[in-house]
């Protein structure tokens, strides 16, 4: 079967398990997970989908969440949204209008009241404004770390001012996509937010004085573009409301690009600079200082904040510092907690030797887990477990705990781009101290992550409840467990289906 094939056939095998095309309203995907808008949540056959083997999980928030995986994904969702447009329009079938009423009112109540706070749509709708971002920032980044490292040996002298500039000119610009990104969010016209935001990059405002200093391009950063083409956006919504229909292709993007420009020159440019320097300065003192504790901290609570949907509010202190130095020094031990998803899932493993549904579920979701794609081992494994998630943060807290003290040590071990985890972030890495050295401190925080998260999952991650509920033979069918309760040989006939573990 053709990679295309394959990439339809699972898109085929989804889409009745989410209630068919009649009950898809939007889809999208992010890094790992195909996200779906749905009509009635009730039409979803969770477990039938969780047992597909290309699903790695499912995840409830705003839209429901299918992890399928890096690259798999970005493969996946054009032929699930093929298939979803050739099918006929026709709505799902729903047992009664009343019902679906009833079910779908239940569904948003609950949905509205976990996640949809003020608070956590702005953050989600700044994350999806660098969201997009990303693959560039990847690849851009990984292009730099392969121009150090032929410096550093000396090889291709002539290629790699090349690559400097294959490197550099996303960087350079990424201002530019920052307020492209944001008018799009924010429901204004992205090329304008693009135009206003284009202003903090432009060599030209160099001639420009502003609360008695000079500006300098590029001054505000990302969080300037992002606070210029927020601005723009409001004014063209002003503008489209007082302005005559008959002048507005005229004034509105005159007055958008003329009232925010002026406001982000004479204000938030300097204002975004104060903000971004004292963003990169309080990063480097704390790690400096309190980088053995601060990596504790930050490697442990990092997943919590991932359940909260709290972690976007990390990208663009991410991008910002990125921006500014190179790399960011934080994702590298935020990647820790990870690392304590692996060790408490191989303790899990060992400590279940006769549940094969959870045992198979993390031989399946362990590769991924080595290369940063967590989400099979959270929602599959350590979250439904309960006891065991608390363990994987304190394995992820010991490794943030080891990298973070090898900051306060002078060997600050950063990331060129956000995204990847794991053993996926390798080709990320930076530092101050060489790239050997750095390899070397991000390798032992893994390390150490996957036998903090080992040793505090194997000892103390079950309790004898958890272990009586747990440590059962799922592969036993029904006939079987009645007939050796009774002591009795079960009647012959063909073997039963393995149903997973309810967890």
């Amino acid at each position: 079967m053709s990679t295309d094939d394959k990439n339809r056939a699972v898109a085929a095998a989804i889409l009745p398990l989410v209630g068919g095309a009649g009950n898809i309203t939007s889809v999208a995907h992010c890094m790992t997970r195909l996200r779906l808008g749905l009509r009635d949540r009730s039409l979803v056959r969770d477990e039938e989908l969780k047992a597909l083997p290309a699903v790695m999980g499912v995840v409830e928030d705003d839209t429901y969440q299918i992890v399928l995986g890096p690259g798999t994904v970005a493969r996946v969702t054009p032929e699930f949204e093929a298939l979803v447009a050739e099918a006929p329009a026709a709505p799902a079938a729903t047992p009664s209008a009343d019902d679906l009423a009833a079910q779908g009112a239940a569904i948003r109540a609950a949905r509205k009241a976990r996640n949809q706070t003020p608070f956590k749509l702005f953050l989600r709708r700044i994350a999806n404004v660098f969201v997009p971002l990303i693959p560039a920032l990847i690849g851009c980044g990984i292009i730099a770390g392969l121009n150090g490292l032929l410096i550093n040996l000396g090889w291709l002298p002539a290629v790699t001012p090349a690559l400097a500039a294959i490197a550099s000119g996303f960087m350079a610009l990424i201002a530019v996509f920052v307020g492209f990104n944001t008018a799009k969010e924010f429901g204004g016209t992205p090329i304008l937010g693009g135009a206003v935001a284009a202003i903090v990059v432009f060599p030209g405002v160099a001639k420009v004085d502003a609360f008695g200093q000079t500006l300098s391009p590029g001054q505000g950063g990302v969080l300037g573009a992002l606070g210029a083409a927020v601005l723009a956006v409001y004014v063209e919504k002003w503008c489209r409301r007082w302005v005559p229909e008959s002048l507005d292709v005229l004034v509105t993007p005159t007055l958008t690009v003329l009232v925010s420009g002026l406001v982000t020159i004479f204000g938030l440019m300097f204002v975004a600079g104060e903000v971004s320097n004292a963003i990169g300065e309080f990063a480097d003192w704390l790690l400096v200082h309190a980088g053995a504790g601060a990596g504790f901290v930050l490697g442990g609570l990092f997943l919590p904040l991932v359940m909260l949907g709290l972690h976007q509010a990390l990208i663009p202190i991410h991008t910002t510092l990125i921006e500014q130095q190179g790399h960011t020094v934080l994702l590298p031990i935020l990647a820790m907690a990870g690392a304590g998803q692996v060790g408490a899932a191989m303790a899990v493993y060992l400590r279940l030797p006769r549940n094969g549904s959870i045992r198979r579920t993390i031989k399946s979701a362990l590769p991924a887990g080595f290369l940063g794609v967590g989400e099979p081992l959270i929602y599959g494994v350590s979250l439904p477990l309960g006891r065991p998630f608390v363990t994987a943060c304190v394995g992820g807290a010991f490794g943030g705990g080891f990298v973070g003290l090898f900051s306060m040590l002078g060997t600050k071990v950063g990331s060129t781009a956000i995204g990847p985890s794991g053993w996926a972030l390798f080709p990320l890495l930076d530092g101050d101290k060489g790239l050997g050295r750095t390899i070397a401190v991000y390798a032992g925080g893994l390390l150490t992550g996957y036998l903090a998260g080992f040793v505090a999952t194997y000892f103390w991650g079950f309790g004898a409840r958890l272990l009586e509920e747990f440590d059962v033979d799922t592969d036993t069918g029904p006939e079987t467990a009645v007939a050796a309760s009774a002591g009795t040989t079960p009647p012959p006939g063909p073997a039963p289906e393995p149903k997973p573990a309810k967890l």
